[in-house]
């Protein structure tokens, strides 16, 4: 079964850069690009990792962030935050939260971004054997 991944991202040029490498390498991805339907489409969708961005319209990442961490039926999901946002007090805050990792999109291309999500996949395999 393909592992599913929710791209939370205003950028229209981003969003097709991700989900062309996500999808190349076997992943089935859906987009949002406004945090109001994000939480919706959780629900709905039901992803194993959420790479959300943070500055969004309508609803912020942190709000999402924080409203799946605090919802039983969602906090098991992974999110990976991908965002312009660099600051240490950005980083912690996401991490206090409840994010598995912190990417800044000038620092990690797509295909590194592919690559640390595919972590996420081989550390929860080492972990369950």
């Amino acid at each position: 079964m393909k592992k599913k991944i929710l791209l939370i991202e205003d950028d229209p040029f981003l969003i097709e850069i991700y989900t062309t490498k996500f999808k190349k390498e076997g992943f089935l991805i859906k987009s949002v690009k406004d945090g109001s339907f994000a939480i919706k489409e959780i629900k709905k969708f039901q992803p194993d990792v959420l790479l959300l961005d943070i500055v969004l319209p309508s609803v912020n990442g942190w709000e999402i962030l924080r409203t799946i961490k605090n919802d039983k039926n969602l906090c098991k999901i992974k999110v990976v935050v991908l965002s312009n946002l660099g600051e240490i007090a950005d980083v912690k805050k996401a991490v206090n939260l409840g994010a598995e990792k912190y990417l800044i999109k000038s620092h990690y291309p797509p295909t590194e971004v592919v690559r640390e999500v595919m972590t996420l996949f081989n550390n929860n395999k080492k972990t369950n054997k």
